[in-house]
């Protein structure tokens, strides 16, 4: 059984974009890029929304001439991984190991993360909005930026309380903060010591 997991890379005021819509003050030095990547090998499927999914393809057939190590590592562990890109105005994806769904269905969602072997990423904050609410979200990994951008796109659904347990900490020589949490659920009980 998998887990299904919310990664998202955000500001130290919550933002995973400004509100030019940029993320270019989030760009991973190697260290923490590497890192993710450790993080990401056992995704074996990333759910996405259109615009998350207009972000990430590139990692299909990315022009690496003079990238790094990591930047190869990361595009293979994307190109491995199967993806569902949930979108009403999408009528067809570019990339392989890709399908396409008209609407996010969270019964579906969780039927599929229960019968995965690997784990399962949501991406993007506005369709991972959908699976916090519908509880079916099991962990949140939050990479803090030393920046606030005074406003954008907030990471975390709005409105809604998510009752977490911290099971691990980073810091980098970067200065970001590799926040991972565990959502507890109504009927689990809280860790000791959190």
């Amino acid at each position: 059984m998998g887990r299904l997991r919310f990664s998202t890379i955000c500001s130290l005021d919550g933002y995973t974009v400004d509100t030019d819509g940029s993320f270019a003050w989030a760009a991973p030095d190697p260290e923490l890029h590497d890192a993710v990547n450790e993080e990401e090998r056992p995704v074996g499927t990333y759910l996405y929304g259109r615009r998350m999914y207009e972000t990430m393809r590139f990692w299909e057939a990315p022009d690496l001439a003079g990238a790094g190590a990591v930047e190869r590592s990361y595009a293979e562990i994307w190109q491995a991984a199967d993806k569902i890109v949930y979108s009403r105005t999408l009528t067809t994806v570019t990339t392989a190991r890709t399908r396409l769904e008209p609407a996010f269905d969270p019964a579906a969602v969780r039927a599929l993360v229960d019968a995965a072997p690997t784990d399962v990423s949501i991406g993007g904050p506005t369709i991972a909005a959908h699976a916090f609410a519908a509880g079916i979200v099991d962990t949140v990994d939050l990479y803090v930026h030393p920046i606030s951008v005074g406003g954008g796109l907030p990471a975390l659904p709005l409105g809604m309380r998510v009752e977490l347990s911290l099971v691990r900490e980073r810091r980098f020589a970067s200065g970001v903060v590799h926040l991972g949490y565990a959502v507890r659920r109504p009927d689990t009980p809280r860790p000791a010591g959190a």
